[in-house]
């Protein structure tokens, strides 16, 4: 018979790791996060030069973002790690200095990749083969996911089967797993019921556990045996080693934004949906001409932080939205998405299931449309969101949603760096001129490879306050622009190339640069 769990502080489960180990660590930005167990690793190793030469695998960011302390920044100093594969970076900056230094290796994977190796390595399998990141810098015929000159071993390597290429990935084994649930019961299940999301947890439990390694859990609470409905036990007993009871409750958030919202995780709370207009800026002009590019077929889509939320608030203005069901990548369907630091939940949602399933659907071409950054765009239709000079943002779950949607649309400005605009009678004025050039003859790293999409024969659209691109078998294609814009002085001076110019150049609808609504209606 297994033995019960111990019930430990967060000191102590720090001390069960050993120099050298491979650590899993649960966790969406701040969703999921044992953040009491990080900080004592942190702890423990400035006091003691232990445990020393770790490496780290996560599937998305964890942690608070620029000039942040949390999740994965307690890991950011010299000695402790020795190297890190991680499906996102810009959530924990604090690493960075050490992969520019060539302080530690360093690999950058797609999100969804790494919590399914997740799920493969707790199955025993050498590799993960799928057709993700082909084109990309994760692409072994390209950068094969390498940060920096430090790290040299090939991790992914092109197969190929029945007439086709693919990536396979190596899977690793994991020593211990860092996770984070609600309650706890004496024989040690786990049940996370007041969490927003439950990522990888199981895949990540088991992973370490057929690997020989240990399973270490922050709750909130322990409750008595048999008091648990075994459905909402997420990891059972015989997965679990070692428990924590959170000493500070402000270390076990339901995200690093919020404490906790009910809302993250009922859909039977009537939720006062009233709002303001969402201002007439450069966001809503994009996000306007996005909604544009939607149908009734499109039933199920993704938006992207930053200007993809936007299209939300134009949906619900324009009351369009119930034609449609989003969903956030580490396992969110319907619901209004959260943004900032609560992005990954969404307010009363419909299902919630875990991250490693939802790349299921996502890679088998269940989106019908997703919304997406735009930082750099170049003349063969790429797209870097990854990666600029030093600044290390990584990919996420970018290279799974973009190479599979059904329909793809990049939203952004069309330069950055100062841009100031205004709209007068139904056109638009460019104000102050942005300073960065985004649509560049190379972008600095691919994150999303037109050359792919076109073999794919993908339908993409480049969505910005001032023109319209399609990608098309012929190339970057400017097919609208904006009323008041001058095609010379506007576009084609602020670009480092020439791109196609449609025969049937359009001018965008007139309406999206209009106060009030738009009276938009999906046919």
């Amino acid at each position: 018979m297994k033995d019960n769990p111990k019930f430990i502080n967060a000191r102590e489960a720090a001390n069960l790791i050993t120099d050298q180990s491979t650590i899993g660590v649960g966790g969406f930005i701040g969703t999921g996060v044992a953040e009491e167990i990080h900080m004592e690793i942190e702890k423990r190793f400035l006091e003691t030069a232990s445990p020393r030469d770790l490496t780290l695998l996560y599937a998305a960011g964890i942690g608070d973002g620029n000039g942040g302390s949390k999740g994965l920044n307690h890991y950011a100093h010299e000695g402790l790690l020795k190297r890190v594969i991680g499906g996102h970076w810009g959530m924990a900056p604090q690493l960075t200095p050490l992969v520019i230094e060539n302080k530690i290796e360093a690999y950058n994977l797609p999100q969804g990749v790494i919590c399914q190796l997740f799920r493969e390595g707790a199955a025993g399998h050498p590799r993960l083969v799928t057709h993700v990141g082909l084109g990309t810098f994760v692409d072994p015929d390209l950068e094969g996911g390498k940060l920096n000159e430090k790290t040299t071993e090939d991790i992914v390597e092109k197969v190929h089967f029945d007439g086709k290429d693919y990536l396979a990935y190596k899977t690793h084994k994991i020593d211990v797993a860092i996770l984070k649930g609600t309650v706890a019961d004496e024989k040690g299940n786990i049940a996370l019921e007041k969490e927003p999301l439950t990522l990888a947890v199981l895949s990540l439990a088991t992973s370490a556990k057929n690997n020989g390694g240990k399973v270490i859990v922050q709750v909130e609470k322990v409750v008595k045996n048999t008091t648990l409905d075994p459905k909402d036990v997420k990891i059972p007993h015989v997965l679990v080693d070692a428990i924590v009871v959170v000493n500070d409750i402000k270390n076990h958030m339901q995200t690093f934004g919020t404490q906790f919202n009910e809302t993250f995780i009922k859909s039977d709370i009537i939720v006062n949906k009233s709002q303001e207009p969402y201002p007439l800026n450069d966001r809503k002009i994009i996000a306007r001409r996005c909604a544009l590019s939607l149908d009734q077929s499109m039933k199920v889509i993704n938006y992207g932080i930053g200007i993809p939320e936007v299209i939300a608030n134009v949906l619900f203005e324009e009351k369009q939205e119930d034609y449609f069901t989003p969903t956030i990548e580490p396992g969110v369907f319907g619901g209004t998405p959260a943004g900032g630091l609560d992005f990954g939940c969404s307010i009363s949602p419909d299902a919630i299931i875990d991250e490693a399933y939802m790349f299921d659907f996502y890679d088998g071409g269940g989106l019908d449309a997703a919304f997406l950054g735009l930082a750099q765009c170049d003349q063969h239709g790429n797209v870097n969101v990854s990666k600029f000079g030093p600044k290390i943002a990584g990919c996420g779950g970018f290279i799974n949603i973009t190479q599979n949607a059904k329909m793809l649309v990049f939203c952004g400005t069309f330069t950055a760096g100062g841009l100031i605009t205004k709209v007068e009678d139904g056109k638009l004025v460019i104000v102050q001129e942005g300073k960065v050039k985004k649509f560049m003859q190379n972008v600095e790293q691919i994150t999303f490879s037109g050359d792919v999409a076109r073999q794919n024969e993908k339908q993409v659209l480049y969505v910005t306050e001032r023109a319209v691109f399609a990608l098309n078998q012929e190339g970057l294609t400017l097919i609208e622009i904006a009323p008041g814009i001058d095609l010379q002085k506007d576009i084609l001076n602020q670009m480092n190339f020439m791109p196609i110019i449609a025969d049937d150049l359009a001018l965008m609808n007139a309406a999206i640069y209009k106060e009030g609504p738009m009276n938009l209606k999906i046919k």
